[in-house]
């Protein structure tokens, strides 16, 4: 079993390494609890120290004979350092090498392997800063666990740890994972992207349609980003009323046949995103408007064209090919049996039984040939930057 040397962090998070010394010590493992003084504010040295069966740590000066460097003889005791959690300043000093307390001074002066379990809001996990400190903390071969998503306070959420046990579940589908792109890694110049948004309307008669709730919002923001990353994007867009982003050539359809056509007509890609909600049914339109005298219309139903699929079986399909799956229940599994039946690399599935529709908010998970992968709940516009840039790391 291996030595340990927690470093708890000050964070709303902290009451969790509690529970992570439980199932440390029940799988063996040996603890040294080292406690920040902002991790103080949420759990107390006895609590820490009695589980651990361990003295508990806080202070640099109150090591026996620090004239002896009792610190090193600490970093370099245990076998691996785990911080949990792992708060945004706390991840900020680790990255810039800052040692003014004890737990920073650990972590600098330590030879050991090292773990961080990041906590914290999901605006500061997401924010540049961040990413470049995780991105230089990974490359300095720090091993970070990526957090998963807790109660949320207003609209912006927490990101959280959630303790484990030492050998790991997993799920029906594999290993869910969390994602998060360095931003400065996103590129797509040179690359064509042909993304489509928003709704289609099949006509029933001149002056009514079978539509649905689609604003186009999540396509539009998807076509941005790529823009911004560099990309040649065409954007086949239903009836919206929505600006075409900067740099972004629109193509304006309103029926799946015209947005099928569109597509097609596009081709070659170097990825295909394809976000819009298009009617799965069409009727033969009446030449004129139906009369409510005649009573009910009988309409008869015809499939309109598969767009994914037909790009899927294409001798030009794209090299990346993105499919979207709004459901209303069974979400996951929807998208799971679409990627397959459709031959997408790709399908993002999103719950739409609330308010995503016309909403500026977005949770949605990443299925791929690898398994599932949970995205935070976020912006559109945010998903759309998480999004391009996954593309762009396949692609490049």
């Amino acid at each position: 079993m291996a030595r340990v040397l927690l470093i708890v962090g000050g964070g709303i998070a902290a009451y969790k390494s509690l529970e992570l010394v439980r199932l440390l010590k029940k799988a063996g493992h040996q603890v040294t609890p080292v406690l920040t003084k902002g991790g103080e504010h949420f759990v107390t040295a006895m609590s820490l120290g009695t589980l651990a069966e361990s003295q508990v740590h806080s202070s640099l000066w109150e090591l026996k004979d620090e004239v002896e460097i009792g610190h090193i003889q600490l970093s370099r005791a245990a076998e691996f350092v785990l911080v949990c959690p792992a708060t945004a300043d706390l991840l900020a000093k680790m990255a810039a090498g800052i040692a003014d307390d004890l737990a920073t001074t650990l972590l600098l002066a330590t030879d050991k392997p090292v773990v961080v379990a990041p906590a914290m809001n999901v605006r500061m996990w997401l924010h540049a800063a961040t990413e470049r400190n995780v991105q230089q903390l990974e490359a300095d071969g720090v091993k970070v666990i990526e957090p998963a998503e807790g109660a949320r306070r207003g609209r912006d959420g927490l990101r959280r740890v959630r303790p484990r046990a030492p050998t790991g579940t997993r799920s029906n589908h594999g290993m869910a994972r969390r994602q998060r792109i360095p931003r400065r890694q996103v590129t797509l110049a040179g690359m064509h992207i042909l993304v489509t948004a928003g709704p289609t309307h099949e006509p029933i008669d001149p002056v009514r349609v079978i539509a649905n709730r689609s604003s186009g919002l999540q396509g539009f923001a998807i076509a941005a980003a790529a823009a911004e990353a560099g990309a040649r994007v065409t954007l086949v867009a239903g009836p919206v009323a929505l600006e075409a982003p900067p740099g972004v050539d629109r193509i304006e359809v309103e029926t799946a046949e015209q947005m099928a056509n569109a597509v097609m007509t596009s081709l070659p890609a170097d990825a295909a995103v394809l976000v819009a909600a298009v009617a799965d049914w069409r009727v033969e339109p009446s030449p004129t408007k139906l009369k409510k005298s005649s009573g009910p219309p009988q309409l008869k139903f015809v499939p309109t064209r598969d767009i994914l699929a037909e790009l899927g079986a294409s001798g030009q399909r794209p090299r990346l090919l993105v499919g979207f799956a709004a459901e209303t229940e069974d979400v996951v599994n929807q998208a799971i049996a679409k990627r397959q039946a459709k031959r997408a690399d790709w399908v993002v599935a999103n719950d739409v039984s609330g308010d995503v529709m016309g909403g500026h908010r977005n949770r949605v998970h990443l299925i791929t040939a690898d398994g599932v992968e949970e995205w935070p709940e976020a912006t559109k516009d945010e998903v759309a930057r998480l999004l391009v840039a996954r593309i762009a790391q396949m692609l490049g």
